[in-house]
């Protein structure tokens, strides 16, 4: 199967860059709102992860430029799906946003038998904030230096057949299935409960390796307890020059990125969603933002209700094609 490139998904939602005008934006939302109230902005994943510095960073702009309290809140599992569900039940009032990824808006649509949400029916769509390379991780006390010796070394040694990811149908355990899948080579998935604790057992060598975003890893690269084999977009990226695509690498077919944005529950007034969209594409326009994200990896894109909503009808059934091939699939 055909893998659309980022640059492919952006040409077709017309996201070359930040939205400097996004259309509608100029209404206005409830007077009442946000008023005496803390909006809760939920990442669904643990602290430490990309999904919760988007979320820290976002938040901490937002409560400056609405002069209102904007309180992140941590809740963890099931590949996003805790957080999800609780803000999908959430009251429609403004008052509760959502980290939302490429996880628990596309791929768990498909991964999942029984998931208790509906990404497209359950939340409005606010704005896409980033897309994010992943990366391929290994121990550096693993004695491999290429994602071609990590090949040989996962046909030679059963024991060494594990991968990590941040939990069950994130893009990162879709990514192992997926190398899995390209290398024929039947690998063991661990899933873990954020990214943090997996990198932590794979820097321990608990585990042979993890594909995860290069946000949440440059801490530990630039520490010496992760090394950095290959990356999964189509081009090297410009903070890791001299680190090779995984096609460069050898695996021919591999390319994937993973994305972030803002929802908030289904029924939301659209004057208060074009609000909350207007002011995230002003603090992504931020000069300190922008250059925290970029120094990070990431590539800021922002983008309006109506673009992240096309982004998802393009990302759900492809995903749900490579979650099918893949074979991999969660209760």
């Amino acid at each position: 199967m055909t893998t659309p490139t980022r640059r492919q998904v952006l040409g077709h939602l017309g996201l070359g860059a930040i939205a400097t005008a996004v259309p509608g934006f100029a209404s206005a939302a409830d007077p009442a709102w946000p008023a005496g109230k803390p909006i809760t902005y939920v990442v669904p994943f643990t602290a430490g992860g990309s999904t919760d510095v988007i979320g820290r960073t976002i938040a901490a702009k937002l409560q400056e430029q609405l002069k209102q309290t904007v309180v992140v809140e941590n809740r963890a599992g099931t590949g996003g799906g805790i957080g999800a569900t609780h803000v999908a039940k959430s009251p429609a009032d403004g008052y509760t946003l959502m980290g939302g990824t490429i996880s628990t808006h596309a791929i768990n649509a498909g991964l999942y038998k029984n998931l208790p949400y509906d990404p497209v029916k359950d939340f409005e769509p606010v704005s896409l904030v980033a897309f994010l390379p992943n990366v391929l991780l290994v121990d550096p006390n693993l004695g491999v230096n290429s994602v071609a010796e990590l090949v040989a070394l996962l046909k030679k040694d059963e024991k060494r057949r594990t991968f990590a990811s941040s939990g069950a149908g994130t893009s990162t355990h879709l990514a192992g299935e997926m190398f899995a899948d390209l290398i024929s080579v039947p690998l063991t998935h661990i899933a873990y409960k954020g990214t943090p604790p997996a990198m932590i057992d794979v820097s321990a060598g608990n585990v042979t390796f993890m594909f995860d975003q290069l946000t949440a890893a440059l801490p530990l690269m630039q520490a010496g307890k992760l090394k950095l084999l290959a990356v999964t977009t189509a081009k090297r990226l410009p903070l890791q020059p001299n680190t090779p695509t995984m096609i460069e690498a050898g695996v021919p077919g591999f390319e994937m990125f993973s994305w972030q944005a803002v929802y908030a529950p289904k029924g939301t007034p659209k004057a208060i969603v074009d609000r909350l969209a207007a002011e995230i594409a002003s603090a992504l326009k931020q000069p300190e933002v922008r250059d925290k994200l970029v120094g990070l990896g990431m590539e800021v894109v922002g983008g309006s209700p109506a673009d992240l909503a096309a982004l998802m009808a393009k990302e759900i059934p492809r995903w749900a094609a490579l979650v099918k091939k893949s074979g991999a699939t969660v209760n």
